[in-house]
């Protein structure tokens, strides 16, 4: 099979596309066609083994990648299932989440797997796990959004962005987006009552206070972002910091969690989307919300198996448009 693979860590000239065998199953596995796969933070994070912190915290590899197969979000056909899984079988459309999805042929558990929604093309569905996943946890059960309250997303046209605006305005929140101007017109048409041009004008610096903020985009110190809260909201941070330092959105992260214990606000943090923190409910809940026209993928580019190396330099470079999708024929 065809699959883009990474002996080391380094920058995505290292990506290569070869022939390998496809990847063999236990009895509890499943394997999945790979129909199209999304591109997230997550893998330019294990493509470069940054923030180096993470090669000691066991998910990313030491010296060298852990998983040889780069890409984690898939969508695709159930190829065969293990001797114990249930529930799956051959020809099944599925979505999820699938070590080695740059590639023909991936495996994973059926845990990870959730039936994919109909009216979804596979490269819609690819946009879903990761993304959605982090932005209903950040909205829903981390920062515990409720009718009426006043929410911004900072960072609202990208991946994880696009899917916040919709859960909150789902939930009846009244929600603000911050992004730049040629993204305006997308985030208004997700829901957003207010819409922040983060060219013309810093939300941090205006006079309206926010019951919940999301921030996606690590680019405003804790000072001001708690400046931005009622005294008692809260502030859900999802990242920030960027590859190459040795403590990136770690870092940031340690230091929300240090100032909570310390203020009247709910300073909280959204721990890394991979498979060992979502749930089998997370995608239920967002695939629900798609089925009822509440929720859609926005796919801002896509790219081809080939041209994978290219998709991680364009997301790299930041300011990505919703998800960025390869497609697998």
């Amino acid at each position: 099979m065809k699959a883009i693979v990474q002996e080391r860590f380094g920058p995505p000239d290292i990506l290569e596309l070869v022939d390998t065998d496809r990847p063999e199953i236990s009895a509890d596995q499943v394997s999945v066609r790979v129909r199209a796969a999304a591109l997230n933070p997550y893998d330019w994070h294990m493509l470069r083994g940054d923030p180096y912190v993470a090669r000691l915290m066991g998910g990313v590899g030491l010296t060298r990648p852990k998983c040889r197969v780069a890409g984690i979000d898939v969508a695709g056909q159930v190829e065969s299932v293990g001797a114990d899984v249930r529930g799956l079988r051959p020809g099944d459309e599925v979505l999820g989440f699938c070590h080695g999805s740059f590639a023909e042929y991936a495996r994973t558990t059926a845990d990870l797997l959730v039936p994919k929604p109909a009216g979804l093309t596979f490269e819609q569905a690819a946009a879903v796990p990761m993304a959605a996943v982090t932005a209903l946890r950040g909205i829903r059960t981390v920062g515990r959004v409720r009718a009426g309250q006043r929410v911004l997303v900072n960072g609202a046209a990208g991946g994880v962005g696009t899917f916040a605006v919709q859960i909150a305005v789902a939930l009846d929140a009244e929600v603000t987006g911050v992004c730049s101007t040629a993204n305006v017109d997308l985030v208004r048409s997700l829901g957003a009552a207010h819409i922040v041009d983060r060219t013309r004008e810093d939300f941090t610096e205006g006079r309206e206070r926010y019951d919940v903020i999301l921030d996606n985009v690590g680019n405003h110190p804790l000072t001001r972002l708690r400046r931005a809260l009622t005294p008692t909201g809260t502030l859900v941070a999802n990242g920030g910091g960027s590859p190459g330092r040795a403590f990136g959105a770690v870092g940031s992260m340690l230091r929300v969690i240090a100032v909570n214990g310390f203020v009247g606000q709910q300073l909280r943090t959204i721990l890394p989307s991979a498979p060992a923190g979502p749930t089998r409910e997370d995608l239920l809940a967002v695939t629900a919300l798609i089925e009822a026209g509440r929720l859609t993928p926005v796919i801002g580019r896509t790219y081809t198996l080939a041209d994978t190396a290219e998709g991680v330099r364009h997301l790299e470079r930041g300011h990505a448009r919703g998800k960025a999708v390869i497609t697998v024929p």
